[in-house]
């Protein structure tokens, strides 16, 4: 429910920008969704659980060309940034270590890595956090930044035990340098369904502003059902914003054809759905690698045409459907989810809503599908 919530507030949010005619935020909204713009610090030691945590992130094992490497190639003190490669605009930039000695100076590494710039900051540690990286969180939080993390990664020779004993004593650590209320996530880097990312997730979403977190859960891989689901939510979300557009705010009315006038960006959310959802074959093989699968059989789970190939055909002709089965009466009720603008082509509107809704929870009963089999064999 919390998840449909948040959808029904992006929505309103969106509405109330077209009921003040400011077309251009629903435009970037949309936009910055369907790219997924959005930049993450990751700070940090530079150890193979960093590296495997940025990673992931980004859906990529060890063995692949595009993975973060231990030792890294990039300088002790420099940036390095890994953008994802299905979704290029999500950056993840791999900051430099935090100085422990007694003459570090928040303000000059917050300047000198620009630490501002980005929408949030992750600072790592694999044993606890050094004391430095608290006064660099305070001048963090000093300065009005609130999406600044402290998370703790699992090694792989950690037990269930010893995490919980470094869990436990990071607190400490936070607790002993006057951080209120303080959290430690803890989180596996090399399977992020495990222990705590998800709940770390959670509150990041809930700290960033909607767009942004709804652009985050777009672009990170879908490793968990519960993740399938609120990329559904930020899709249908997206949607309706796409189908506000399209049913006429912003453009020449063309009610009765939605078929052809919506077709374009139809495929481009269906498309970002397809390797949000890692349905893609790409993704299907990498995931096969990772976990020790056959390919095929993966594959084989997707029953839904546009989770093997988003082609406009297959669109148009989900449209063109849609648009037969959409009677008057149905389209009146969806009238009371539009801005005023929209409501003197409300068909359209109505048609696009209907079409692609169907074709993301498609989709996603076969994410919910390759994700359980995937699981079962851990």
């Amino acid at each position: 429910m919390a998840d449909v919530l948040r959808s029904l507030n992006l929505i309103e949010t969106l509405k109330e920008s077209i009921e003040k005619n400011n077309i251009s935020d629903i435009k970037d909204a949309v936009e910055d969704m369907l790219i997924s713009r959005i930049n993450i610090a990751v700070a940090g030691d530079r150890s193979a659980e960093k590296a495997a945590f940025i990673n992931s992130l980004r859906g990529l094992g060890q063995e692949d060309e595009e993975a973060a490497r231990v030792p890294s190639s990039a300088a002790p003190e420099e940036l390095a940034v890994f953008p994802n490669p299905k979704h290029p605009d999500f950056r993840l930039w791999d900051v430099p270590s935090i100085p422990n000695d007694s003459h570090f100076e928040a303000e000059d590494y917050i300047e000198r890595y620009k630490v501002l710039r980005y929408n949030a900051i992750i600072l790592t540690f694999t044993e606890s956090p050094c004391v430095n990286s608290v006064v660099l969180w305070r001048e963090l939080r000093y300065v009005q930044k609130e999406t600044v993390y402290f998370v703790s990664l699992a090694s792989i020779t950690d037990t269930e035990k010893t995490q919980e004993t470094k869990k436990k004593a990071s607190l400490e650590v936070l607790k002993a340098e006057g951080v209120p209320l303080p959290k430690v996530f803890l989180v596996n880097p090399s399977a992020l369904e495990k222990l705590d990312f998800l709940t770390f997730l959670e509150v990041m979403r809930g700290d960033l502003p909607e767009i942004r977190a709804h652009a985050l859960i777009l672009a990170l891989p879908a490793f968990s059902i519960s993740l399938v689901n609120q990329k559904k939510d930020a899709f249908k979300a997206l949607v309706w914003a796409a189908a506000s557009l399209s049913s006429g705010v912003s453009a020449i009315p063309v009610p009765f054809v939605a078929s052809m006038v919506d077709a374009t960006v139809a495929v481009r959310i269906l498309s970002k759905a397809q390797i949000s959802l890692c349905l893609d074959d790409d993704s299907l093989l990498r995931m096969a690698r990772q976990r020790g699968l056959d390919p095929s059989r993966l594959k084989a789970l997707r029953s839904c045409a546009l989770s093997i190939e988003v082609s406009k055909s297959e669109v148009k002709r989900r449209l063109a459907e849609a648009e037969k089965e959409t009677s008057t009466a149905k389209a009146r009720l969806v009238e009371l989810a539009m801005p005023r603008q929209a409501r003197s082509v409300s068909r359209s509107f109505t048609v696009m809503l209907q079409a692609l809704n169907a074709a993301i929870d498609d989709m996603g009963a076969d994410a919910e599908k390759v994700i359980a089999m995937v699981t079962e064999r851990q």
